[in-house]
């Protein structure tokens, strides 16, 4: 019984360290905490505890992921939203996160990416249907809203 004490006051280290080195949602750490060899019910009574003293938080969690996700990789909303869901984050959560997107700095965003491939694709092709689709294709895949990036397509080929 002593070796199981021993070994969870270990796993309370890490996983402490863990969560300190940057923000973490609740299922990172269940995930972590099975990886590092507990069971269901110690894992609920450690989250809990990380929960408690404001190492794990949700909403913090999810502020920090979509702001930065926005800010670094130039992510749309669509794409952070479908992250989101996948780590099991509230909706409540996932709206709050989206409040941390400014509106003007996104559609500059949307602008700057759109200009950037633009520019790319213009030596591969010069047909302004094929631009367009390309365009249109890799803005969606970076998570932008159909109705806003096409909005911003037509700004530059109105139709």
């Amino acid at each position: 019984m002593k070796k199981a004490n021993a070994d969870i006051a270990l796993v309370r280290k890490k996983i402490y360290r863990y969560c300190a080195y940057q923000e973490r949602c609740h299922q990172e750490v269940k995930d972590k905490l099975y990886q590092l060899g507990l069971r269901t019910e110690e894992v609920n009574h450690l989250l809990d505890e990380l929960i408690a003293e404001g190492f794990v938080n949700e909403e913090r969690f999810a502020r920090a992921f979509a702001g930065g996700k926005f800010r670094m990789k130039k992510w749309g909303r669509l794409k952070i939203i479908r992250e989101l869901e996948m780590r099991n984050i509230t909706p409540r959560c996932v709206a709050l996160a989206l409040q941390e997107i400014n509106t003007t700095e996104y559609r500059q965003t949307l602008r700057l990416l759109l200009h950037k491939k633009l520019h790319e694709l213009r030596h591969t092709t010069a047909d302004p249907f094929v631009l367009r689709s390309k365009l249109s294709r890799y803005l969606m895949q970076k998570g932008y809203e159909p109705e806003l990036l096409w909005e911003e397509i037509r700004s530059i080929w109105p139709d």
